[in-house]
This record gives structure tokens, C-alpha cells and sequence, in this order.
């Protein structure tokens, strides 16, 4: 598996307006780009740091699995991304070590990335995320 850096870190919010006030005013941050996840129910905004994305993360339903993190856990990390040249590659090697996946094939995420995730009960509870350009 090839992991070249932390693509970025998605952060469940209640509000992304809300949100956006501390990342701005406080952290000095820009926010790029807000986006519409339709098939993962969430709406999202980004920011850059260095090299590494701030992803905030707002469920747009009560069904999606950050309004249901959110429910359980309240607002906070949700899960940290990495960056790889090839998903499918890197979640069939999760898998082949003994890693249970989300996903056992890439899809379509926010930024017109390729995504996949492995299970956060077999990554010592960390939501795990695999990113392709």
C-alpha cells in the first residue's frame, strides 16, 4: 500500500455556518469549498493547512452515518484520510490483513476524489479512509 501524506481530517458538525465561524474567525482559516455529498447525505466545506484538508462534515439527514455519529458521539473527529495512488489496491491489502472494510470497492466522494473505508472497529476505532485523485 502506498500512503503518501494525510489528505484530510473530517470533523461531524452540527452546522457547517456555525462551524465555519470558529475555522475562519479564530483559526484564520479559508474556506475553499462547500459541497453537496448527496449519496453520503452530508454537506461539506474545506479547509487547507499545509498539505492537509480540514473537511467539516454536516448530515443533510437523519439516516446518514454522521447524523448517526453525531447522535452517538457528538460533534468531533470523524475520520482521518489518507491519501493513495490506488484505492482498491490499498483496501484489498487492509483486507488481506485482516482489516474489515466499508467499502470493498472505490466510490465517488466529495472533491471528485475515489474513496474507500475500512471499519474504525478494526483500526483501534479510528474511521479509516483511503483517497485517490
Amino acid at each position: 500500500m502506498n500512503l503518501t501524506h494525510i489528505e484530510h481530517i473530517g470533523i461531524a458538525v452540527n452546522s457547517i455556518e456555525e462551524a465555519k465561524k470558529y475555522y475562519e474567525n479564530v483559526l484564520g482559516l479559508e474556506c475553499y469549498a462547500v459541497e453537496l455529498v448527496e449519496d453520503q447525505k452530508v454537506k461539506t466545506a474545506f479547509f487547507m493547512i499545509g498539505q492537509t484538508k480540514i473537511e467539516l462534515l454536516e448530515p443533510t439527514s437523519d439516516e446518514s452515518a454522521v447524523a448517526k455519529f453525531i447522535a452517538k458521539k457528538g460533534q468531533g473527529i470523524h475520520h482521518i484520510a489518507f491519501a493513495t495512488d490506488d484505492v482498491d489496491k490499498s483496501l484489498k491489502e487492509a483486507e488481506n490483513k485482516g482489516i474489515k472494510l466499508i467499502d470493498k470497492e472505490k466510490r465517488k466522494g466529495a472533491e471528485g476524489l475515489n474513496i474507500g473505508f475500512l471499519h474504525p472497529k478494526f483500526t483501534m476505532g479510528v474511521l479509516t479512509e483511503f483517497c485517490e485523485k
